[in-house]
């Protein structure tokens, strides 16, 4: 991490005393859970997937906000940038809904944890912090990009670690040889402070477990194409992706979705198979290291594909 040496030592004391305190279970989600959606939603076009899928589910999940998360790539020019387009970007998706103005919609993090050397105040760490601090039951924090405004959120208020599950798109399976992921290694401070703070934790890891998410240009044009305003838009900006990437429709292509994979835990536990493991030391040149004793985590171990498409695409039809 790229901070000063008394930065550090603070950093990492406020992380020790939190975990000295972390919780001994991180229980299965059951009945209406509410949660915060915290989202690189420019990014690509899977967080796209996931902001649908998580307000056409209000059975299953009461939405209390909506925050954009930083994102550096070819799609923004900084961490900021990308923050500002994710946040437009849920808009035009609530939009394409019919729920424009329906849930609070807040901006986070102009820049990740590694350029400030600890926290960083944004409008969506406060709101996490409001939101926990209120809360009468369990808050579902799901973060489906780096993870900088929810650990700026457990760091700018240590006693929300017992208000809230993280559920967290990042990294690799604990057994490879690299936690190397693009959600992980934005922020790596922020990574780590999710390992490091106790907090409950459910990670979805990406390579052969959201991975198994994937669909075609043909499923969506079947499924969800001209069968409601959101199903054209996540049809044509799936199109528009793959054109951009200079796909060859004429042969076999498929595409993840992987953002679904960490709503989709929350609806129905049941697809998103998972263990409760020690959690492991994420080191600063990102590998893995294993060791028993630990607080515990909870860890995605397999998913089921057509279940979780074939609610999603149910839900985006019945939208109208």
């Amino acid at each position: 991490m790229r901070t000063p040496a008394t930065s550090r030592r603070g950093f990492l004391g406020i992380l020790g005393a939190m975990a000295a305190a972390a919780h001994s279970d991180i229980p299965l989600p059951s009945g209406k859970v509410p949660i915060i959606l915290d989202t690189d939603t420019f990014n690509e076009i899977d967080d796209q997937f996931a902001v649908t899928y998580a307000m056409l589910a209000p059975e299953a999940l009461e939405v209390q906000a909506i925050h954009a998360a930083p994102f550096l790539n070819r799609r923004s020019t900084s961490a900021g940038d990308g923050m500002e387009k994710s946040y437009e970007e849920i808009l035009r998706v609530l939009d394409r809904l019919g729920k424009k103005g329906a849930v609070e919609v807040l901006k986070g993090s102009g820049k990740f944890m590694k350029d400030a050397g600890g926290p960083v105040e944004s409008p969506a760490a406060r709101n996490t912090i409001e939101k926990a601090l209120a809360a009468n039951e369990m808050l579902y924090v799901v973060a489906t990009g780096a993870p900088t405004n929810v650990a700026s959120a457990l760091l700018l208020e240590p006693k929300i670690k017992d208000k809230i599950t993280v559920v967290w798109l990042g990294g690799r399976p604990y057994e490879f040889p690299t936690a190397h992921e693009f959600n992980l290694q934005q922020d790596p401070p922020a990574s780590q402070t999710l390992y490091e703070s106790g907090v409950r934790l459910m990670v979805v890891p990406t390579t052969n477990i959201s991975e198994m998410l994937r669909t075609t240009v043909p499923e969506l044009e079947k499924w969800i194409k001209g069968k409601s305003k959101i199903g054209d838009y996540l049809f044509d900006i799936f199109v528009e992706h793959a054109r951009e990437n200079r796909r060859d429709f004429s042969k076999p292509w498929s595409k993840v979705i992987w953002d679904i994979s960490a709503v989709a835990w929350l609806i129905n536990p049941k697809w998103i198979g998972s263990k409760v493991v020690s959690a492991p030391v994420l080191t600063d040149d990102l590998h893995w290291g294993l060791t028993q004793g630990r607080h515990p985590v909870r860890v995605a171990t397999h998913v089921d594909r057509d279940g979780i498409f074939g609610d999603l695409f149910a839900r985006i039809v019945r939208a109208g």
